[in-house]
């Protein structure tokens, strides 16, 4: 019970099994009183229920919605310690395929949306707290047809060091964590392809890509009073950045045999 008498709020919780749900399950293991946020009520409700936690309906992309999920969660819980946003959406197009749409719907998710939560932590937690933006291993490796994503997700990255640097005299710590390729909806249907799998597999120093326990870890460490760290980001996937993802050419390599092994 690491956490025991905290309050955290976890945006980004409304997807079934996924990275937010298993941080808010690790989270309420710890000791914590967790409100999770999201898009969809009924799952919301389910997993609060799972936990209990409280649901807040809330679209990062609203700023008076995230004000509205933070104000909740003080006058459900008392306070906010913690404050973890796991929101994303994995665009994967071609840079010149990229549309305004496109730009404005990433910007939204990936960029404002966690602004504006930073922003609600920050007027919030009047004594002091841990803000977690979950970022990606690709803010800083490369992998294509990702460019709106990894920009956006390595423009949140430098936010954090600025709340680090401008908010510390308040106790308040801010610091992100980059995954890997994760077993998560967001992944699609890379981890129903085997040799797919293996493919990011070998790039992996520890031999194994990572989970979203893996970073529920790396969550309940940032939130606890024992983290004597902020303005960073946290390398969470195995030493994957000591190496690299596969190239577009490799993964189209190994997803034609695989559907060519398929149809045999």
């Amino acid at each position: 019970m690491r956490l025991d008498g905290k309050v955290a709020l976890v945006l980004g919780a409304a997807g079934k099994d996924n990275m937010g749900q298993t941080i808010a399950q690790r989270l309420a293991a710890e000791g914590c009183k967790v409100v999770v946020g999201g898009r969809h009520a009924a799952e919301l409700d389910r997993l609060a229920q799972e936990i209990g936690g409280a649901a807040a309906v809330v679209d990062i992309t609203d700023q008076a919605q995230v004000d509205a999920a933070a104000d909740f969660a003080v006058e459900r819980f008392g306070r906010i310690d913690i404050g973890v946003n796991a929101t994303g959406w994995g665009l994967l197009k071609p840079t010149h395929d990229t549309t305004e749409a496109d730009l404005d719907k990433i910007l939204a998710i990936q960029f404002k949306g966690p602004f504006f939560f930073i922003q609600a932590m920050l007027r919030t937690m009047d004594r002091g707290g841990s803000i977690i933006q979950i970022s990606s291993a690709t803010a800083t490796i490369m992998l294509e047809n990702h460019a709106a994503y990894m920009g956006t997700k390595a423009g949140i990255d430098h936010v954090i060091r600025t709340v680090a640097n401008e908010y510390g005299d308040r106790g308040i710590r801010a610091n992100s964590i980059s995954p890997g390729i994760t077993e998560t909806p967001m992944a699609g249907m890379t981890f129903q392809i085997p040799e797919m799998v293996e493919a990011f597999t070998r790039e992996y120093p520890l031999g194994r890509v990572g989970t979203s326990e893996d970073i529920a870890a790396a969550v309940v460490w940032l939130g606890s009073d024992e983290c004597f760290m902020t303005g960073q980001n946290l390398q969470v996937n195995g030493g994957l950045t000591l190496r690299r993802n596969p190239s577009l050419k490799e993964l189209g390599a190994v997803a034609e045999r695989a559907t060519a092994h398929l149809h045999s």
